[in-house]
């Protein structure tokens, strides 16, 4: 199966092309925006078999096409486990969710909410530090960008290591070299871009992480 859209736009310029699909590449100045979120279309577009195309010209438009394997049918006698079977229920335990960019943080929280999570969502870690407050707000986990305008996330998990040593916290980033810096503990790095099975699995790691902690 294959989905294109197409836009009237400025186009992209042929030495732009090769970097498009890079996590957070933009041309538009710092501060001003973080990139389209086109890394996590082509990881979502590889990881279900399929692949995506681009063809622009500049002053004309885009088009871009989406391609996806079709799947066989099965009877419900012989299918085998569900995606949702295949993840771990968040058991309506609360989430912070600290993203800057708007689009891939709509769609943590829908992916937290459909895995049975409960959500609140910030744009900036100093918001994060003031929702969470001195006793963590009533939050079970954090779930953080790394790159983001201000203080980032590691810093905040830092900060967070110190203030709320038994809040656990996951961070995500697109950067292959981004690394979790030494002396913070509770934290993980979850790769962008990521399945619903592999959020829920690294959230699940560090609350029993958190839950060993204290006994």
């Amino acid at each position: 199966m294959a989905i294109s859209l197409t836009d009237t736009g400025v186009g992209i310029a042929t030495e732009d092309m090769e970097h498009i699909f890079e996590p957070f590449f933009t041309t538009k100045e710092v501060g001003k925006g973080t990139g389209l979120g086109l890394s996590q279309v082509f990881g979502f577009a590889k990881q279900s078999g399929g692949d995506v195309d681009v063809e622009s010209v500049v002053g004309q438009g885009s088009t871009f096409t989406l391609y996806l394997p079709q799947a066989d049918t099965v009877s419900d006698h012989d299918a085998g486990p569900t995606a949702r079977e295949e993840t771990v229920d968040g058991e309506g335990r609360h989430v912070l969710v600290v993203e800057d960019n708007i689009s891939v943080g709509q769609f943590a929280t829908q992916l937290l909410d459909d895995l049975g999570y409960r959500t609140a969502w910030v744009t900036s870690a100093e918001d994060a530090l003031e929702r969470l407050g001195a006793d963590g707000g009533g939050f079970d986990i954090v779930f953080s960008d790394v790159v983001m305008p201000g203080m980032g996330g590691v810093e905040l998990a830092r900060r967070l290591a110190n203030d709320l040593p038994v809040l656990p916290v996951v961070l995500a980033s697109g950067y292959s070299h981004v690394l979790v810096q030494e002396g913070v503990e509770g934290i993980e790095l979850l790769r962008k871009p990521y399945s619903a099975s592999q959020l829920s699995a690294a959230l699940q790691r560090r609350i029993a992480w958190a839950a060993a902690m204290q006994d």
